[in-house]
């Protein structure tokens, strides 16, 4: 049984990556009904926070039927990071992550995000502070280092662990890739050889199939994997997953039918979450990965993505189940 403070996540869990833009409660939601053993907020600014940004206060937002989850936020200065984390335990989340490893320059050339993976004593010196600061168990998600010449994920998961995180999540690439390139997840193993580790440690990067989680689950020795970038417009993927696990079988993809239901739901609670002017707008981004592969879907792609009455485009949603209703599934 895997661990978390005194929550439980199961043998091997499969949680879902906080992403900006894309896992606010709607798309958090339909992860957890299709088996995400835990989920995690949008990252949020710890300067939004302390200096009471709306936007940052709601993505706060977090409902029972989420949990277990976590709230994850971002900083480089010791004062914002101590005083989010009193806002955040506020909002009793199960989990307080920090991020050190989002790479886009607008947070890691602010010293935060993967640019402390640049300043290892001070990552150090914020975690320490914030879980002192909170009765929650804090989290940690990172990268493998700044670059190639500078890996030094092993050292820092232990000295992190020292301080007092609970688990430790590793997104196998470096600050410098992006996400580009392959993740190295034999770093996560030589972490997890460590005999001094003792928190859980999942991996990330790369997981987009049953066979490749079945794979690197027995290659890698991850107690869990975190998937991003493979459930946009896919949340099925954490069933398909956990059935090849216990079965060795694939699920069949899901049919139209079931994926413009899901496009549907995300719209309606994303109308209900945000509003209906910028739950429309909000939701256009995903009608892509939902419809992805349809033949001739353009056009209605293209009003999608244009059109603002919440009425029309659910009707839109009604007509492309109808138009494509013959068509049982389709392949990624």
């Amino acid at each position: 049984m895997v661990k978390i403070g005194n929550i439980e996540l199961g043998e091997y869990p499969l949680l879902l990556a906080p992403m900006e833009d894309v896992s606010d409660p709607p798309f958090r939601k339909l992860c957890k009904e299709q088996g995400a053993d835990m989920v995690y907020t949008e990252f949020i600014s710890a300067d939004g926070l302390v200096h009471d940004a709306i936007k940052s206060f709601k993505k706060l937002d977090i409902f029972d039927y989420e949990r277990p989850i976590g709230i994850q936020y971002f900083g480089g200065q010791l004062d914002s990071m101590i005083g989010a984390a009193e806002i955040i335990e506020s909002k009793n989340p199960d989990v307080i992550d920090i991020n050190f490893g989002c790479p886009v320059a607008k947070v890691a050339c602010r010293m935060a995000g993967a640019g402390l993976l640049r300043d290892i004593p001070q990552m150090l010196r914020l975690t320490e502070a914030v879980v002192k600061s909170t009765k929650r168990p804090v989290t940690i998600k990172t990268r493998l280092g700044w670059d190639e010449a500078s890996i030094n994920i092993v050292e820092v998961a232990e000295r992190l662990q020292d301080v007092g995180i609970a688990a430790l999540t590793i997104h196998a690439r470096t600050r410098v890739q992006m996400y580009k390139g392959e993740a190295d997840w034999s770093w996560i193993a030589r972490v997890k050889d460590n005999p001094r580790m003792h928190i859980p440690v999942f991996g990330n990067g790369d997981v987009d199939t049953p066979e490749k989680a079945l794979d690197y689950r027995r290659r890698f020795g991850a107690d869990g994997i975190m998937i991003g970038r493979g459930s946009i417009g896919y949340p099925w993927i954490f069933r398909e997953i956990k059935h090849y696990f216990a079965t060795g079988e694939l699920l069949p993809p899901p049919d139209v039918s079931e994926r413009v239901c899901a496009a549907r739901q995300h719209l309606a609670d994303s109308i209900e979450w945000k509003g209906a002017k910028l739950g429309v707008l909000e939701m256009r981004r995903h009608y892509t990965p939902y419809l992805r592969d349809l033949p001739h879907i353009k056009p209605y792609r293209a009003r999608l993505v244009t059109e603002m009455e919440p009425e029309v485009l659910f009707g839109l949603l009604d007509e492309i189940e109808e138009v494509y209703g013959s068509v049982l599934s389709f392949e990624f």
